[in-house]
């Protein structure tokens, strides 16, 4: 588990901060590398961390969960090929403003993630109903924050 500070700023609390907590079960089916991802993304899009918070370094976020740095770095990766993030050079890796796709590149969007999904679900031996559950399940998850 790992604790990311990040600031919220209020006229009450000018300099409080709130807490991202980041997870990985190395024993899980889903690679750790893709647990962090799901996990950062789920935040990003789901508001929990907003446009502009500040993530650890690749190097910080390994160390407090015990991975590797190419564990960190490939997570990293994907969410930056995802434009959820953005690197600023020495000053940091951040959440990237969210943009709202053309409804092409959001269906081919879709359809890539439901496919690794299917994929997933598949090799872990889910059925297509166990499947559509926790897809539900996580809809409801980032509808509630």
């Amino acid at each position: 588990m790992v604790v990311v500070e990040k600031p919220t700023f209020s006229a009450e609390r000018p300099y409080a901060f709130n807490i991202m907590i980041i997870r990985v079960d190395p024993d899980a089916a889903l690679p750790v590398y893709e647990q962090i991802r799901t996990q950062i993304r789920r935040m990003a899009v789901g508001g929990v961390l907003p446009a502009g918070t500040r993530l650890p370094t690749i190097r910080q976020l390994a160390a407090d969960l015990g991975l590797a740095k190419g564990t960190v770095s490939k997570a990293y990766e994907l969410l930056d090929a995802e434009r959820l993030i953005e690197t600023r050079g020495r000053k940091g890796t951040f959440i990237a403003e969210m943009t709202v796709p053309n409804q092409v590149d959001a269906k081919t969007g879709l359809d890539r993630a439901a496919e690794a999904f299917a994929v997933i679900a598949h090799q872990m031996g889910a059925s297509r109903e166990e499947t559509t559950k926790a897809l539900s399940h996580a809809w409801t998850e980032i509808e509630s924050g």
